[in-house]
């Protein structure tokens, strides 16, 4: 019998927590740890830990990279790329017509019933900077940084449902258990901060479908987990010392735990153990590093006014601001989540509400990256898990009803990308004049992590990890380098 397996049979988690005198309280440190102390994962040839260069098959670029860092803003739900990105003036001859049969002939779709009908926009549009990019009049501040992004308008994926399509895009697969984007990165580069961890997850608005399974280190070592931070409260939960207890007293508590855990990974040999002492101690340093880091309030006015951001109340624009500061600080990867863009009815209502929550904040942290030299070596991106229909989308089935909204279409839909090695103030892709199906240079959402990957010097097919007999990587068996968006 494998020593680790004799020690998950002779150890409770019970019996642990009892013996490492943390008690119950510390198992909220799984916000930090991520995964079960006893989770399966596979051998590895040596401790993982998170100092800036992480001992792994994987620690530095496989080619000089164009980015150091990515922040990615995932708007839950699927914004409407036909509404504010993806100007379609055909639509408008045809609005309230039943769509063409060919729409709906062999196809699924998540909610449309009967013979839906074409949907114009009920938003203007304008041409903006000298790349002359046309951009909806509800995003006027992203379109004052027109210039600096790349508009790729034939994005598609696989799935039409909101928690399989999120995954697929974050993880390379549309069911849960594979590890994250953010995992894959910070498995490849590691983390320029070692007091702070390489994987930062910021959210604004309820939890995404797919839930933490986007940030999960799924079969890879649990030290490249994604860390939610909150923007009120305790920025970590759990990460403050209990009342009464000094940091004297929890860092004798933690030097007697690493022991037992020192002493447990010599019997066992599980590379988990060794990952887990480590994350005690990021812990430990995070309880210093995480509240400055999370007061805003030290920045400048002129700074909170670019951004919109109020100190002490969790926003989109707050949270736009700490991904400045964290990528400032070293960390590898900052995904921002921004919830409530499930706009199946009352479109015309709610999707200019939600542009007013993201829009200055987003082309705010453009406009800050590029004045703090940061820019050019930090990767922006934005979208959704997928686009929307050009046809309407009603409680009659029919497009009939007084506040429509569109339905999921995976097909075809736009995200943008700026800094870190991307083209600027260019327009990628195109659809057809419906904005129906794709025309010009389509994107996979696989292609799209391809590209990431390549810009930050990490090439997607060499990046894997060996699990249950296979090597896995996060475009799956896909993807491609587009490389009509390298500057």
């Amino acid at each position: 019998m494998h020593p680790r397996e004799a020690h998950l049979r002779s150890v409770t988690r019970r019996t642990f927590l009892h013996n490492s005198g943390l008690g119950f309280g510390a198992v909220a440190l799984n916000q930090l740890l991520a995964r079960s102390l006893f989770a399966a994962a596979p051998s590895l040839p040596g401790p993982q830990t998170q100092n800036p260069r992480p001992q792994t098959p994987n620690s530095r670029p496989h080619f000089a990279p164009r980015a150091k860092r990515v922040i990615y803003l995932h708007m839950v739900g699927a914004p409407s790329q036909l509404d504010l990105f993806d100007h379609k003036p055909a639509l408008a001859a045809l609005d309230g017509q039943p769509c063409p049969d060919e729409f709906i002939k062999g196809k699924r779709f998540a909610f449309l019933r009967g013979h839906p009908r074409i949907a114009a926009t009920k938003f203007s549009f304008a041409r903006h900077g000298q790349s002359g990019a046309e951009i909806s009049a509800l995003l006027p501040h992203l379109a004052g940084v027109a210039d600096e992004i790349a508009l790729v308008r034939s994005v598609h994926t696989d799935e039409f449902n909101h928690a399989p399509a999120q995954l697929l895009l974050h993880t390379g697969f549309g069911r849960p258990g594979r590890p994250s984007g953010g995992s894959w990165v910070t498995y490849g580069l590691g983390s320029e901060n070692a007091d702070l961890p390489a994987y930062v997850v910021l959210q604004s608005g309820p939890l995404a479908g797919a839930g933490t399974q986007l940030w999960s280190a799924g079969f890879l070592p649990s030290v490249h987990q994604g860390v939610q931070f909150r923007t009120s409260g305790e920025p970590v939960l759990f990460l403050e010392n209990p009342k009464g207890v000094a940091p004297s007293d929890r860092r004798q508590v933690l030097d007697a735990v690493r022991r037992l855990n020192e002493t447990q990974l010599a019997d066992a040999g599980d590379p988990e153990i060794a990952t887990r002492i480590a994350q005690y101690e990021l812990a430990f340093r995070m309880q210093a590093s995480v509240p400055e880091l999370m007061d805003i309030s030290r920045e400048s006015a002129a700074t909170l006014a670019l951004y919109g951001a109020e100190p002490g109340k969790p926003s989109f624009a707050n949270n736009c601001l700490l991904a400045r500061r964290l990528v400032e600080r070293g960390v590898r990867m900052v995904q921002l989540y921004d919830a409530d863009w499930d706009h199946h009815n009352n479109l015309a209502t709610r999707l200019p509400a939600k542009c007013r929550d993201v829009d200055r904040g987003m082309a705010a942290l453009i406009r800050d990256l590029k004045q703090r030299g940061l820019l050019d070596d930090t990767l922006v991106i934005w979208g959704g898990e997928f686009g929307r229909t050009p046809m309407a989308q009603s409680d009659t089935g029919n497009g009939t009803a007084s506040n429509p909204g569109r339905d999921h279409h995976k097909d075809a839909y736009t995200m943008w990308l700026a800094g870190g090695g991307v083209k600027r103030g260019v327009s990628f892709g195109a659809t057809d004049d419906l904005g129906y199906h794709i025309t010009e240079n389509p994107v996979h959402v696989h292609d799209l992590n391809a590209t990431l990957l390549h810009l930050l010097g990490l090439d997607h097919e060499r990046l894997t990890f060996r699990y249950q007999g296979r090597d896995y990587r996060l475009t799956d068996v896909h993807g491609k380098v587009v490389k009509g968006l390298l500057a």
